[in-house]
């Protein structure tokens, strides 16, 4: 999946497990979980409410990794 995140660690320097920080930005402990397992990837939106909560960038959180295979950048 091309899109990687860090959130386990960030949440971890917060102290609050997957429950709290599903309370914290507004969703369930189940899509906090999801997320970390790269499961799931987040709206703009709750990608920004957890970078908030995190006091940190959105990019520092969630990164983006080109596929080596995607024919629809060789267009």
């Amino acid at each position: 999946m091309p899109l990687r995140n860090h959130l386990k660690e960030f949440r971890a320097r917060l102290d609050v497990n997957q429950q709290q920080m599903g309370q914290l930005v507004g969703t369930s402990r189940q899509t906090i979980s999801q997320i970390e397992r790269g499961d799931y990837s987040p709206s703009v939106t709750l990608a920004l409410k957890i970078a908030k909560i995190c006091h940190a960038s959105v990019e520092e959180i969630f990164e983006y990794e080109e596929e080596e295979n995607d024919e629809s950048d060789r267009i």
